[in-house]
């Protein structure tokens, strides 16, 4: 079982008729991107998931190519000098006015090719498994342009069609680390995603590809599952008072229980300043839930009952599975 709850092997969907155009992707040499200083690796299969992230920079009104060229350079330039990456982390990188370019070299050669995939840096832990899709914008609170949308939706149906890979298995970033990317409001159209990709490419939805993930908890937040994860971290003697209410001391006592357990900081790599090693996340949750048993009593056994009066539900086991439902 992988970090998703599910099973982290490809999932078979049947033939494909291959009716999806391959997308205008302006490659590396057209949008002026430096030589990578080091070798790319090119893994001799393909990917398992098709990953959607935000850049969470600006919301630009410039829908011009010239537009996403430069934030081409400058997703580069960042993760070569800033981040000491021999390329830009991510396969391909779509533009708010809806045009695709190549981020690591070789990327498109080697998709078309829909045998082999470019190994990326945008999703920690997860790299061999993933192509990765970088959309320009912070969508935490508001949507993605119609152009960026439209184009994001031909380009991940050309991606499963070359690859085989079945729509049910486009994730988003926070689906593998504890980062609010792609941002809440483009994390919540992944299943809109996921159709349409079906719809361009003619197949049903697989019955096994049931997504059963973590929820993300961030500061500012007021929940039954901030008041749950605060109960948690009491039960591992964390000093923080479960009102509800996600602050600034939870937000510390998190940051210094991923630490202390060897979860790696690994935020939102196209993003220079987002201060994520605090959140609540797919990595996290992990460390906090613990099988709870009817007539427990002590701060787990009052987070799971925090859960099961919120949504008017019981159970005399909660186990990680139960957990899961319960935060959903």
């Amino acid at each position: 079982m992988g970090a998703l709850g599910a099973s982290t092997a490809p999932i078979a969907f049947g033939a494909v008729k291959p009716t999806v155009e391959r997308p205008r992707i302006y490659t590396c040499d057209e949008w002026g991107a430096r030589p990578p200083n080091g070798t790319i690796t090119v893994l001799n299969r393909k990917p398992t998931y098709i990953v959607v992230h935000h850049t969470a920079g600006g919301n630009s009104s410039d829908l011009s190519l010239e537009h996403a060229f430069q934030i081409s350079r400058s997703i580069q330039d960042f993760h070569m000098d800033g981040r000491g990456w021999v390329d830009s982390g991510q396969q391909l990188t779509n533009s708010r006015g809806g045009h695709v370019t190549e981020g690591r070299h070789r990327s498109v050669e080697v998709l078309d090719g829909g045998r082999k995939h470019v190994q990326g840096a945008n999703v920690a832990n997860h790299n061999s498994e993933v192509i990765g899709i970088e959309n320009e914008g912070l969508y935490s609170t508001v949507d993605v342009t119609p152009q960026l949308w439209d184009s994001l939706v031909q380009l991940v149906a050309y991606i499963a069609q070359s690859y085989g890979i079945s729509p049910d298995m486009i994730r988003g970033h926070r689906d593998f680390n504890a980062t609010e990317c792609p941002g809440e409001v483009l994390y919540r159209r992944l299943p809109e995603l996921i159709a349409a990709v079906r719809a361009e490419l003619g197949t049903a939805p697989s019955p096994a590809a049931h997504l059963r993930s973590w929820p993300l908890l961030k500061p500012g937040e007021q929940s039954e599952k901030v008041l749950a994860a605060q109960h948690l971290l009491r039960a591992r003697g964390v000093d923080v008072t479960a009102d509800g209410v996600f602050g600034d001391v939870t937000f510390a006592a998190v940051s210094r229980l991923a630490a202390e357990n060897g979860v790696a900081y690994e935020p939102c790599y196209a993003s220079r300043t987002a201060d994520e090693s605090g959140f609540i996340g797919v990595t996290t949750w992990p460390l906090l839930v613990r099988t709870v048993h009817a007539g427990d009593t002590g701060e787990a056994a009052k987070a799971a009952q925090a859960l099961m009066t919120a949504r008017g539900q019981r159970f005399d086991t909660v186990d990680t599975p139960t957990w899961q439902r319960l935060l959903a």
